[in-house]
C-alpha cells in the first residue's frame, strides 16, 4: 500500500498530466495555479515528467514568442496517465466505501437510519 505522500504525489502528477493533455500550451505558472501547487513544484513535476519520458517539450513554431513551449504527452505518458487514473479511481472507490460504512454506522447510532424500499430492479430508492 502506498503512503499518503506517494498518493498525493501521484494525484498531482495525474492532475498535471490531465491539464497538459487538455491544453499543452499552459505555462508552468498556469499549471501551478490550476493544480494548487507552487510554481517551483510545478516546474519540478513537469521536469520529472520530461525526464521520465512521459512528456516531451515542443516549441511553438508559429508563435512570435519563440521561447514558449508546449508540453506534449508521449505514448509512454499516455499509458502512465491511464495507470494513474485507474489507481486514483480505485483509491477513491475504497475511500467511498469506508465513508459509506462510517455514515451508516453514525446514522444507526443516532437513530437516523433511513428505511429503504426496493426499487423496480431490486435496488434502493
Amino acid at each position: 500500500m502506498a503512503s499518503r505522500r506517494e498518493e498525493q504525489q501521484a494525484e498531482i502528477r495525474l492532475k498535471v498530466m490531465r491539464l497538459i493533455s487538455q491544453n499543452p500550451e499552459m505555462s508552468t505558472r498556469q499549471v501551478a495555479d490550476e493544480v494548487g501547487i507552487s510554481n517551483g513544484s510545478a516546474y519540478y513535476v513537469l521536469t520529472a515528467l520530461v525526464e521520465k519520458g512521459f512528456v516531451k517539450l515542443g516549441n511553438f513554431r508559429k508563435n512570435p514568442r519563440k521561447g514558449q513551449y508546449a508540453y506534449l504527452l508521449t505514448p509512454k505518458g499516455i499509458r502512465e496517465k491511464s495507470l494513474l487514473t485507474h489507481n486514483f479511481i480505485e483509491r477513491k472507490r475504497e475511500e467511498f466505501e469506508v465513508l459509506k460504512a462510517e455514515i451508516n454506522a453514525l446514522e444507526e447510532e443516532a437513530g437516523l437510519a433511513v428505511e429503504t424500499t426496493p426499487g423496480p430492479r431490486g435496488g434502493k430508492q
